[in-house]
Protein backbone atom coordinates (compact mmCIF):
# COMPACT_ATOMS: atom_id res chain seq x y z
CA UNK A 1 0.00 0.00 0.00
CA UNK A 2 1.46 3.43 -0.96
CA UNK A 3 2.40 5.83 1.82
CA UNK A 4 -0.35 8.27 2.77
CA UNK A 5 2.16 11.11 2.74
CA UNK A 6 5.53 12.09 1.26
CA UNK A 7 7.85 14.19 3.37
CA UNK A 8 10.06 16.80 1.72
CA UNK A 9 12.56 19.10 3.44
CA UNK A 10 10.22 22.08 3.64
CA UNK A 11 6.72 20.67 3.11
CA UNK A 12 4.63 17.50 3.27
CA UNK A 13 2.41 16.01 0.57
CA UNK A 14 -0.54 14.05 1.98
CA UNK A 15 -1.96 11.87 -0.79
CA UNK A 16 -4.45 9.37 0.63
CA UNK A 17 -7.38 11.03 -1.20
CA UNK A 18 -5.55 11.50 -4.51
CA UNK A 19 -5.60 8.88 -7.26
CA UNK A 20 -2.09 9.63 -8.46
CA UNK A 21 0.63 9.56 -5.83
CA UNK A 22 3.99 11.33 -5.68
CA UNK A 23 6.35 9.80 -8.26
CA UNK A 24 10.06 10.24 -8.90
CA UNK A 25 9.54 11.62 -12.40
CA UNK A 26 6.99 14.17 -11.14
CA UNK A 27 9.48 15.28 -8.45
CA UNK A 28 12.19 15.61 -11.08
CA UNK A 29 9.86 17.66 -13.27
CA UNK A 30 8.86 19.91 -10.37
CA UNK A 31 12.49 20.54 -9.44
CA UNK A 32 13.50 21.18 -13.06
CA UNK A 33 10.57 23.56 -13.61
CA UNK A 34 11.27 25.43 -10.40
CA UNK A 35 14.88 25.85 -11.46
CA UNK A 36 13.99 26.94 -15.00
CA UNK A 37 11.42 29.47 -13.79
CA UNK A 38 14.06 31.10 -11.58
CA UNK A 39 16.12 31.92 -14.66
CA UNK A 40 13.35 33.64 -16.58
CA UNK A 41 13.99 37.07 -18.03
CA UNK A 42 11.63 39.66 -16.43
CA UNK A 43 8.41 39.96 -18.43
CA UNK A 44 8.81 43.72 -18.65
CA UNK A 45 11.34 46.34 -17.63
CA UNK A 46 11.31 46.73 -13.86
CA UNK A 47 9.11 43.70 -13.21
CA UNK A 48 9.64 40.05 -12.43
CA UNK A 49 7.61 36.94 -13.09
CA UNK A 50 4.67 37.19 -10.73
CA UNK A 51 2.05 34.54 -11.36
CA UNK A 52 1.78 30.89 -12.34
CA UNK A 53 -0.93 28.38 -13.19
CA UNK A 54 -0.72 24.67 -12.38
CA UNK A 55 -3.21 22.72 -14.52
CA UNK A 56 -4.35 19.44 -12.97
CA UNK A 57 -2.49 19.97 -9.73
CA UNK A 58 -3.47 16.67 -8.05
CA UNK A 59 -1.77 16.69 -4.64
CA UNK A 60 -0.38 20.19 -5.24
CA UNK A 61 3.14 18.79 -5.59
CA UNK A 62 4.32 20.91 -8.54
CA UNK A 63 2.88 24.13 -7.13
CA UNK A 64 4.65 23.60 -3.82
CA UNK A 65 7.95 22.75 -5.50
CA UNK A 66 7.99 25.88 -7.66
CA UNK A 67 6.74 28.01 -4.76
CA UNK A 68 9.78 26.92 -2.73
CA UNK A 69 12.22 28.02 -5.44
CA UNK A 70 10.38 31.14 -6.64
CA UNK A 71 9.62 33.28 -3.62
CA UNK A 72 7.83 36.08 -5.52
CA UNK A 73 5.54 33.77 -7.48
CA UNK A 74 1.77 33.77 -6.86
CA UNK A 75 0.31 30.42 -7.93
CA UNK A 76 -3.19 29.34 -8.96
CA UNK A 77 -3.61 25.55 -9.10
CA UNK A 78 -6.69 24.02 -10.73
CA UNK A 79 -7.95 20.46 -10.20
CA UNK A 80 -11.13 18.80 -11.48
CA UNK A 81 -11.37 16.04 -8.84
CA UNK A 82 -13.02 17.30 -5.65
CA UNK A 83 -11.12 15.06 -3.20
CA UNK A 84 -7.78 15.86 -4.81
CA UNK A 85 -8.54 19.59 -4.84
CA UNK A 86 -9.43 19.51 -1.14
CA UNK A 87 -6.25 17.61 -0.28
CA UNK A 88 -4.12 19.93 -2.43
CA UNK A 89 -5.62 22.88 -0.54
CA UNK A 90 -4.77 21.24 2.79
CA UNK A 91 -1.20 20.56 1.62
CA UNK A 92 -0.87 24.17 0.47
CA UNK A 93 -2.35 25.58 3.70
CA UNK A 94 0.12 23.56 5.79
CA UNK A 95 3.13 24.78 3.78
CA UNK A 96 5.29 27.88 4.37
CA UNK A 97 3.82 29.44 1.20
CA UNK A 98 0.07 29.15 1.86
CA UNK A 99 -0.38 32.88 1.25
CA UNK A 100 0.93 32.50 -2.32
CA UNK A 101 -1.09 29.39 -3.29
CA UNK A 102 -4.73 29.21 -4.35
CA UNK A 103 -6.37 25.87 -5.17
CA UNK A 104 -9.31 26.01 -7.58
CA UNK A 105 -11.76 23.09 -7.86
CA UNK A 106 -12.87 23.33 -11.50
CA UNK A 107 -12.45 21.96 -15.02
CA UNK A 108 -9.66 23.91 -16.71
CA UNK A 109 -11.41 23.58 -20.07
CA UNK A 110 -14.48 25.45 -18.81
CA UNK A 111 -13.07 27.73 -16.13
CA UNK A 112 -12.91 31.45 -16.86
CA UNK A 113 -9.44 32.55 -15.78
CA UNK A 114 -9.33 36.20 -14.75
CA UNK A 115 -5.76 36.81 -15.88
CA UNK A 116 -2.97 35.58 -18.09
CA UNK A 117 -0.04 33.78 -16.51
CA UNK A 118 3.72 34.23 -16.76
CA UNK A 119 4.31 30.53 -16.03
CA UNK A 120 2.03 27.56 -16.75
CA UNK A 121 2.93 24.06 -15.58
CA UNK A 122 1.20 20.71 -16.01
CA UNK A 123 1.77 17.02 -15.49
CA UNK A 124 -1.18 16.08 -17.70
CA UNK A 125 -3.00 12.75 -18.20
CA UNK A 126 -0.54 10.47 -19.99
CA UNK A 127 -2.70 8.05 -21.91
CA UNK A 128 -5.19 8.44 -24.74
CA UNK A 129 -7.15 5.53 -26.24
CA UNK A 130 -5.46 2.95 -24.01
CA UNK A 131 -6.71 0.28 -21.64
CA UNK A 132 -8.00 1.58 -18.33
CA UNK A 133 -7.95 0.37 -14.75
CA UNK A 134 -11.02 -0.32 -12.62
CA UNK A 135 -10.26 2.69 -10.42
CA UNK A 136 -12.41 5.54 -11.76
CA UNK A 137 -10.40 8.31 -10.05
CA UNK A 138 -7.12 6.91 -11.35
CA UNK A 139 -8.56 6.81 -14.86
CA UNK A 140 -9.39 10.53 -14.66
CA UNK A 141 -5.88 11.31 -13.40
CA UNK A 142 -4.00 9.10 -15.85
CA UNK A 143 -6.19 9.07 -18.96
CA UNK A 144 -7.02 12.12 -21.01
CA UNK A 145 -10.72 11.61 -21.72
CA UNK A 146 -11.31 14.61 -19.44
CA UNK A 147 -8.34 16.65 -20.65
CA UNK A 148 -6.55 15.65 -23.83
CA UNK A 149 -3.16 17.07 -24.76
CA UNK A 150 -4.81 19.06 -27.56
CA UNK A 151 -7.27 20.58 -25.07
CA UNK A 152 -4.49 21.31 -22.59
CA UNK A 153 -2.54 23.21 -25.22
CA UNK A 154 -5.60 25.29 -26.09
CA UNK A 155 -5.98 26.23 -22.42
CA UNK A 156 -2.27 27.12 -22.31
CA UNK A 157 -2.49 29.23 -25.47
CA UNK A 158 -5.46 31.20 -24.13
CA UNK A 159 -4.04 31.63 -20.61
CA UNK A 160 -0.35 32.35 -21.21
CA UNK A 161 0.94 35.92 -21.16
CA UNK A 162 2.66 37.10 -24.37
CA UNK A 163 6.14 36.66 -22.84
CA UNK A 164 5.23 33.71 -20.62
CA UNK A 165 6.60 30.17 -20.65
CA UNK A 166 4.89 26.83 -20.17
CA UNK A 167 6.22 23.49 -18.95
CA UNK A 168 4.84 19.98 -19.06
CA UNK A 169 5.81 16.36 -18.62
CA UNK A 170 4.93 13.68 -21.17
CA UNK A 171 5.72 10.06 -22.02
CA UNK A 172 8.55 9.87 -24.54
CA UNK A 173 6.38 7.89 -26.95
CA UNK A 174 4.30 11.04 -27.55
CA UNK A 175 7.32 12.99 -28.81
CA UNK A 176 6.23 13.09 -32.47
CA UNK A 177 2.57 13.62 -31.68
CA UNK A 178 3.17 16.67 -29.49
CA UNK A 179 4.95 18.54 -32.31
CA UNK A 180 1.76 18.49 -34.38
CA UNK A 181 -0.35 19.78 -31.50
CA UNK A 182 2.12 22.57 -30.77
CA UNK A 183 2.07 23.76 -34.38
CA UNK A 184 -1.73 23.75 -34.43
CA UNK A 185 -1.80 26.02 -31.37
CA UNK A 186 0.99 28.42 -32.44
CA UNK A 187 3.23 27.27 -29.60
CA UNK A 188 7.00 26.96 -29.82
CA UNK A 189 9.39 24.61 -28.00
CA UNK A 190 12.29 26.31 -26.26
CA UNK A 191 13.78 23.28 -24.54
CA UNK A 192 13.34 19.48 -24.53
CA UNK A 193 14.89 17.22 -21.91
CA UNK A 194 14.66 13.47 -22.57
CA UNK A 195 14.66 11.46 -19.34
CA UNK A 196 15.83 7.88 -18.69
CA UNK A 197 15.03 5.81 -15.60
CA UNK A 198 18.72 4.87 -15.59
CA UNK A 199 21.72 5.21 -17.89
CA UNK A 200 20.93 1.67 -19.10
CA UNK A 201 17.31 2.40 -20.05
CA UNK A 202 15.71 4.04 -23.06
CA UNK A 203 14.01 7.42 -22.70
CA UNK A 204 10.63 7.25 -20.94
CA UNK A 205 9.70 10.90 -20.23
CA UNK A 206 10.01 14.31 -21.89
CA UNK A 207 10.22 17.57 -19.95
CA UNK A 208 9.22 20.41 -22.26
CA UNK A 209 9.53 24.18 -22.01
CA UNK A 210 7.79 26.41 -24.54
CA UNK A 211 6.22 29.76 -25.30
CA UNK A 212 3.80 31.41 -27.70
CA UNK A 213 5.08 31.39 -31.27
CA UNK A 214 6.58 34.66 -32.51
CA UNK A 215 8.51 35.82 -35.57
CA UNK A 216 11.70 35.61 -33.52
CA UNK A 217 13.99 32.78 -34.59
CA UNK A 218 15.29 30.67 -31.72
CA UNK A 219 16.79 27.21 -31.69
CA UNK A 220 15.32 24.49 -29.50
CA UNK A 221 17.72 23.36 -26.77
CA UNK A 222 17.81 19.56 -26.49
CA UNK A 223 19.24 17.80 -23.45
CA UNK A 224 18.95 14.48 -21.64
CA UNK A 225 19.34 13.13 -18.14
CA UNK A 226 19.07 9.87 -16.21
CA UNK A 227 17.59 9.40 -12.75
CA UNK A 228 20.03 6.67 -11.68
CA UNK A 229 23.50 5.57 -12.76
CA UNK A 230 24.82 2.11 -13.66
CA UNK A 231 24.98 1.23 -9.94
CA UNK A 232 21.40 2.19 -9.24
CA UNK A 233 22.40 5.39 -7.40
CA UNK A 234 20.97 8.82 -8.16
CA UNK A 235 23.00 10.64 -10.81
CA UNK A 236 24.79 13.89 -10.00
CA UNK A 237 22.29 15.82 -12.15
CA UNK A 238 19.31 14.34 -10.31
CA UNK A 239 20.88 15.03 -6.90
CA UNK A 240 21.65 18.63 -7.85
CA UNK A 241 18.04 19.25 -8.87
CA UNK A 242 16.44 17.46 -5.91
CA UNK A 243 18.89 18.34 -3.13
CA UNK A 244 16.69 21.21 -1.89
CA UNK A 245 13.67 18.90 -1.69
CA UNK A 246 14.56 15.30 -0.80
CA UNK A 247 15.27 14.60 2.86
CA UNK A 248 18.34 12.42 2.35
CA UNK A 249 20.16 14.30 -0.42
Amino acid sequence: MPNTYFQFKQFTIHQDRCAMKVTTDACLFGAWTGNEARGLIPVAIGTEVRNALDIGTGTGLLSLMIAQKNTELIIDAIETDEDAAEQAAENADASPWEDRLKIIHADARKFSFQQQYDVIISNPPFYENELKADDKKKNVARHSDNLSIAQLLRVIKNSLSPDGTFYFLLPYKRNDEIKKFLLENDLKVLKLVFVRQSVNHDYFRIMLKGKLKTDETTETIIDEMAITDENGQYTATFKTLLSDYYLHL
